[in-house]
């Protein structure tokens, strides 16, 4: 079993503790990759402290990670050492369901294995991003294209999937207008992937403090929520809404900003319920719908396509005796937009 350095939680509110980790040996169809860079997500602080249901400690967070191929199996054909790639928030799935079969591994009807709080086709609970190296099936590994540097690339393996896989699914491009719930790690995103494939955007958020970031990542417009007029004037405008916020919101003062046929998509994953009332719906045939990340192959689609436009994420890179910190700032929404840990801090366990 190799040895991995990582950054650990042991428990629900506790800090981060420098760990040394194993994963397995390589089967024939694996990957070893030394981790340079992982991103942080608010789901690596949802789960960790246990909002998303119980989980075993310790625990090593991320599901944003990019790196280099340093061995590969004997049955490997589609990386070598010294490729640049990535993995993002599943290592595995059943591979033999309808889901699976057509590409959309992320709602395999088995449930995909996770990158970590998961338990492995081998029983092994899976460990994540925050740590030195990796171990993943081929088929779970995309191709980081060169003209993305691998701290960039690896929010984009979440942030950057969750957001591009809704935009594309109904169907942004010119002509459509878009708007996008919250400015944050996902929603800057949304709002750069969503004006590369020449959609009008307009960013809602709960006030004006980052209109001028917005503006300028490629917002059309910024309003914000927290003036009631900005529900007046927009009702009926858009034809797909992304609400990125991962709390508790008034979804029903969203859903009459959409036109006659719109959408309200849920990237976001708060972890109490939404109400939604079924009038506003059945009314303008609009729908209120949800959306994960992306299969394997509209992954790697993403990031040739981010690579192409120069679409990447705003980041703050750290080293690993900050992530406490950064969590913490993520919470208070004390980020822009991104963190992502420089993986080369944690070479030696403290």
């Amino acid at each position: 079993m190799l040895k991995a350095n990582a950054r650990a939680v042991y428990s629900k509110n506790g800090s981060f503790e420098s760990a040394v980790i194993e994963r397995r040996d390589l089967q024939p169809d694996d990957v070893l990759i030394e981790i340079q860079y992982a991103g942080i997500c608010h789901s690596d602080i949802h789960t960790a402290r246990g909002e998303w249901g119980e989980v075993q400690y310790p625990l090593v967070p991320g599901h944003e990670i990019a790196g280099i191929v340093v061995e590969v199996g004997s049955q490997v054909t589609k990386f070598k050492v010294g490729d640049r790639v990535g993995v993002g928030c599943m290592v595995d799935s059943c591979g033999e369901c309808e889901n699976c079969r057509n590409g959309e591994e992320q709602y395999c009807l088995q449930g995909n294995i996770g990158t970590y709080a998961s338990v492995d086709r081998y029983g092994q609970y899976t460990q994540g991003g925050y740590s030195t190296h990796i171990v993943v099936r081929e088929d779970f590994v995309v191709r980081i294209p060169d003209a993305l540097g691998l701290d960039v690339a690896a929010p984009l393996l979440c942030a950057g999937i969750t957001t591009y896989s809704p935009l594309r699914h109904w169907g942004v491009g010119p002509g459509k207008r878009v708007a996008v719930v919250g400015f944050g790690g996902l929603g800057h995103m949304a709002v750069k992937l969503a004006h590369a494939m020449g959609a009008e955007v307009t960013v809602l958020s709960q006030s004006l403090k980052k209109r001028e970031d917005g503006l300028r990542l490629g917002a059309d417009h910024y309003y914000a929520t927290s003036d009631p007029e900005t529900f007046q004037k927009l009702a009926g405008t858009f034809d797909l809404i992304v609400n990125t916020v991962s709390a508790k919101i008034d979804i029903n003062a969203y859903m009459s900003l959409l036109k006659t046929d719109g959408t309200l998509v849920n990237v976001g994953a708060p972890p109490e319920p939404l109400a939604v009332h079924v009038f506003p719906l059945i009314l303008h045939r609009r729908s209120f719908a949800g959306s994960a990340i992306g299969g394997i192959r509209e992954t790697q689609e993403m990031l040739d396509f981010c690579a192409e436009h120069g679409v990447a994420p705003e980041i703050e890179v750290i080293s690993a005796d900050q992530i406490d910190e950064a969590w913490e700032r993520v919470l208070a929404s004390d980020v822009r937009y991104r963190f992502v840990i420089d993986v080369s801090t944690m070479k030696q366990a403290q």
